[in-house]
């Protein structure tokens, strides 16, 4: 187990072999996240596996969180465990073609650069806010966007994945904002939407930029212009709903 008192949950890994999917066992590496309130709110969950793509990943994860809405205010972990061990095989049938191809060049990226996308929930002290997470990313060469729209805050960054490794340790570790009684406090309200190598397809971002977007198609042109059409359909779209 690992426990990360500043997120106010537990986090835990855990590995399962599922046996002859597609003629090969596969090692999935689920981590659960479960908030304070769960069972009552769904655990967030993370899947990766070698012996999967990315798209099947992702896949395994909606599943798993359409299944853990059925079980709400119930302990559920033992049973969505059960149940990728059961449901595995269906649910990436679909890509098995892509599942059989060998390794193409567009999985080769220019020196390994990666993609980071963040969902914020609030800034209160936001001028202060937005200057510390202009300064990281100049401190650590990373390129993107800090984005709002409405409520909704994002930012998008990519770099050297170290740096984005990093990134994510300031974001989590620092008194970055303050609480509603004016005193400063870490932020605990951060969700990793998204962590991936950057794939041909996706533009280079030159510079980090702060923009303001008054309607969801002007966020939405920023990500189709850039190449990441797929990531504001998988990410950013459920969260304008």
């Amino acid at each position: 187990f690992f426990y990360f008192p500043e997120t106010h949950g537990i986090s835990f890994r855990i590995q399962i072999s599922v046996k002859e999917v597609l003629d090969t066992d596969v090692l999935l590496k689920l981590l659960f996240h479960l908030p304070v309130n769960y069972p009552s709110t769904v655990p967030d969950i993370s899947v990766t596996s070698d012996q999967l793509t990315r798209a099947q990943c992702m896949d395994v994860r909606e599943k798993l969180l359409e299944e853990a809405k059925k079980h709400l205010s119930e302990p559920m972990v033992h049973d969505l465990i059960l149940w990728v061990q059961q449901h595995l095989k269906d649910v990436i049938k679909q890509s098995a073609a892509v599942f059989n191809e060998k390794p193409t060049l567009s999985k080769v990226t220019e020196d390994g650069i990666w993609m980071l996308l963040l969902n914020l929930d609030h800034m209160r002290a936001k001028a202060k806010y937005v200057k510390t997470v202009e300064k990281w990313a100049s401190d650590l060469r990373l390129t993107g966007r800090l984005m709002f729209m409405g409520k909704i805050i994002l930012i998008l960054l990519q770099g050297d994945r170290n740096s984005i490794k990093e990134y994510l340790i300031l974001q989590k570790t620092s008194k970055v904002d303050v609480d509603s009684s004016g005193k400063k406090c870490k932020e605990k309200m951060m969700r990793v939407l998204c962590e991936t190598e950057l794939q041909s397809q996706h533009k280079r971002f030159q510079t980090f930029e702060v923009k303001e977007y008054s309607a969801p198609e002007e966020l939405q042109k920023e990500f189709e212009t850039a190449g990441l059409k797929t990531l504001f359909s998988e990410f950013v779209s459920p969260l304008l709903k």
